[in-house]
């Protein structure tokens, strides 16, 4: 880590955490639809799950770095984390799917915090 880290509030040290939970949440889920196929396998579906992994492992990589741009990644991620979420929360009781759509929502929630969009 950089000497940065050392300096990086708890709330950054926990959305970085959040991102990196989510984004690795995101890529177990893509290998688990595509072993279920049909709905789950949906290419739209893939895509969504995809893009929130990236978006939240690039999020994660922005905080570290320190970057001031930290803030505009962070308000996209929560944007991709809550669609990810309600495209995930359509699977009904599938533990695999509604566990991604938590950690989707809890990385939002972090990330949105972290932009200063929270409400």
């Amino acid at each position: 880590m950089t000497q940065t880290a050392g300096h990086m509030s708890s709330e950054m040290q926990q959305c970085i955490q959040e991102c990196l939970t989510c984004h690795s949440v995101c890529l177990t889920t893509v290998q688990y639809c595509l072993q279920m196929g049909g709905r789950h396998a949906e290419a739209r579906h893939i895509t969504t799950l995809l893009d929130c992994a990236e978006i939240c492992q690039t999020s994660a990589n922005f905080m570290l770095r320190g970057s001031e741009l930290h803030t505009r990644t962070c308000g996209v991620c929560a944007e991709i984390c809550e669609r990810c979420a309600q495209d995930c929360d359509q699977f009904g009781d599938d533990a695999q799917m509604r566990a991604c759509a938590e950690e989707c929502r809890r990385c939002a929630d972090s990330c949105r915090r972290m932009a200063g969009m929270a409400a």
